[in-house]
């Protein structure tokens, strides 16, 4: 295992150079960037203008720009300055990670501390009005659109007002206690995590039915079975622990799922994340607050592949790495 990992993270760094220099170079091929909107503004003098494109390095020619930046990130962990908020990339980006990494893991929380029960359940009582009720929320789920289902959810708190509508925190939280500060907080993030985790709960859940219906058809079942063991013992300790193997392997791409899912998510529902900084970096065309985005987001993804086959060998024996 140790072998496996360690070649698996060497791995990752031709990966993630591929990535960013493919989103430099998009980026760059853009027209226009930061500055040449700030030119559009008359009250700022071309001279100004000029020092802060030599201050940038942004006079110099695309791959020295990409050179330069890599070399920073590569040995200082450095990833710029944001050009529209004036601090490091860094800074700006830490708080929204931890936004975004709350809203994603409440959505795999509520994604598969659903998916699995129901799967269960509609497998065990196939063809039920159980099985029947959970299979038309799995199919609701997958059919509804992300975008339509968070406003659908925004105007049903508005109208019940049960839940905030929209942002992360009220206006009064720096008053309250921290103990109801994260009340506060977890008030908000009911309906982000029901929107973005309703998708892969629906999903999942599909799959859980479907691996455990063929589970339950195996010879090594019916034997149990035909030993007097408890249905009990035979779902959950034999039919169960295998039909879940193949689930594991899918965690890091639903950690995929929830992270570019969640970028939509905090967009529509006003959530301070990853997501909507991306965005407002990208139409201001922020060019080193993007590249921090998209390495951070990139790192995410990977590492989410990792832990899941990590995962998948802690919990089937059978499985080695080499």
């Amino acid at each position: 295992m140790r072998t496996y990992l360690l070649r698996r993270i060497f791995t990752l760094i031709p990966l993630l150079l591929g990535v960013t220099f493919l989103a430099f170079l998009l980026i760059y091929l853009a027209p226009g960037d930061f500055l040449s909107q700030m030119a559009e503004n008359p009250q700022i003098s071309a001279e100004t203008i000029e020092a802060m494109r030599t201050k940038f390095g942004l006079d110099q020619p695309w791959y020295v720009q990409y050179g330069l930046w890599l070399k920073n990130v590569f040995f200082h962990l450095d990833f710029g300055e944001s050009f529209a908020f004036r601090q490091p990339v860094f800074h700006v980006i830490a708080p929204r990670l931890g936004n975004t990494l709350i809203l994603a893991l409440s959505a795999a929380v509520v994604a598969w501390g659903l998916a699995i029960p129901l799967g269960i359940l509609s497998a065990v009582k196939q063809y039920s009005w159980r099985d029947k009720t959970a299979s038309f929320l799995a199919f609701l789920g997958l059919s509804i659109p992300e975008i339509f289902f968070a406003l659908l959810m925004m105007y049903m708190a508005a109208k019940t007002g049960w839940f905030p509508v929209g942002g992360m925190r009220s206006l009064d939280h720096d008053q309250l206690q921290w103990g109801a500060q994260i009340g506060d907080i977890l008030h908000h993030l009911v309906l982000p995590a029901i929107v973005l985790g309703t998708v892969p709960m629906a999903g999942r859940m599909r799959q859980m039915r479907a691996n455990l219906l063929d589970v339950l058809r195996l010879d090594y079942v019916t034997t149990a079975r035909a030993k007097g063991l408890d249905e009990n013992v035979v779902i959950w300790k034999h039919a169960v622990r295998n039909a879940i193997n193949p689930l594991i392997t899918l965690f890091g791409f639903t950690l995929a799922t929830l992270l570019s899912g969640s970028f939509i998510v905090e967009i529509v529902m006003n959530w301070p994340g990853l997501g909507s900084l991306t965005l407002e970096a990208l139409l201001k065309q922020d060019l080193y607050l993007v590249m921090g985005s998209v390495v951070i987001a990139a790192t995410m993804l990977v590492l989410g592949n990792l832990i899941a086959d990590v995962l998948l060998a802690l919990a089937d024996p059978r499985i080695k790495y080499d």
